[in-house]
C-alpha cells in the first residue's frame, strides 16, 4: 500500500478572469472535491492560498488552491509541505494536461513537467519530482496557435462536457487515494470506460 494522501493541490491562476480557462482544471477538481466533502476552502495567508481540511478514517487530508499565479505555485505548496512535514509521496497535484484529450484523466507518480510551469515550480521548491499527479486532459490546439493562449482560453462546450465527465470519474476513485490504495485507484481510473452515447430511437 502507498502512503495515504495528506495534501491535494489544484493548480490554476487566481482571479475571475481565469476561472473558466483550461489552465484552471486543477481548481475545478478541488472545488468539486470540497463540495462533495462538505468542506469550505478559506484563504490562509501563511500558505499563500485557499485551504480546507478533510477528516477521514486514515487521518486528515488538506485541499489547497495556491493564490499565487501558476508559475509560483511552489511557494504555496512548499509552505504547507514544510509546515506539516509532509512526504512528497503524500502529495497529489491536479493539473491540466495538453498531452491528453478532453475527457481523459490519468494518475501517475513522478516524471517531468512537460513544460507545465506549475509543475516546474513545485518540483523546484520540493526538490523532487516524486509526488503524485492527476492529469486532466484538455488537448492541444490545432494549427499554429500558441500554447499559452490556448490554456488561458475557455474550452468549447463539447470539451467542457468531456472534462466535467473526467473530473467525475476522478472523484469516484478519490476514496481509494485517501486510503493509500493509489495503485488500485490508478488501475480503476485508467480502465473506466466512457459510456457510449445513446442510439437514436
Amino acid at each position: 500500500m502507498d502512503h495515504p494522501l495528506r495534501l491535494v493541490v489544484g493548480l490554476g491562476n487566481p482571479g475571475e478572469a481565469y476561472r473558466a480557462t483550461r489552465h484552471n482544471a486543477g481548481f475545478w477538481f478541488v472545488d468539486r472535491l470540497a463540495q462533495q466533502q462538505a468542506s469550505v476552502l478559506r484563504q490562509e495567508s501563511r500558505f499563500f492560498g485557499a485551504l480546507a481540511r478533510l477528516r477521514h478514517q486514515s487521518g486528515e487530508c488538506w485541499l489547497l488552491e495556491p493564490g499565487t499565479f501558476m508559475n509560483l505555485s511552489g511557494r504555496s505548496v512548499g509552505a504547507l509541505v514544510n509546515y506539516y512535514q509532509l512526504l512528497s509521496a503524500e502529495v497529489l497535484v491536479v493539473h491540466d494536461e495538453l498531452d491528453l484529450e478532453p475527457g481523459v484523466v490519468r494518475l501517475k507518480k513522478g516524471g517531468g513537467s512537460a513544460g507545465h510551469n506549475g509543475l516546474k515550480d513545485i518540483t523546484a521548491v520540493l526538490g523532487t519530482p516524486d509526488y503524485w499527479r492527476l492529469r486532466i486532459g484538455v488537448g492541444r490546439p490545432g494549427g499554429s496557435r500558441d500554447l499559452a493562449g490556448y490554456v488561458l482560453d475557455r474550452p468549447s462546450a463539447a470539451e467542457q462536457e468531456a472534462i466535467e465527465a473526467s473530473l467525475e470519474r476522478a472523484l469516484e476513485v478519490f476514496p481509494l487515494l485517501l486510503a493509500g490504495h493509489l495503485a488500485q485507484a490508478t488501475k480503476q481510473l485508467h480502465t473506466l470506460v466512457r459510456p457510449s452515447p445513446p442510439l437514436p430511437a
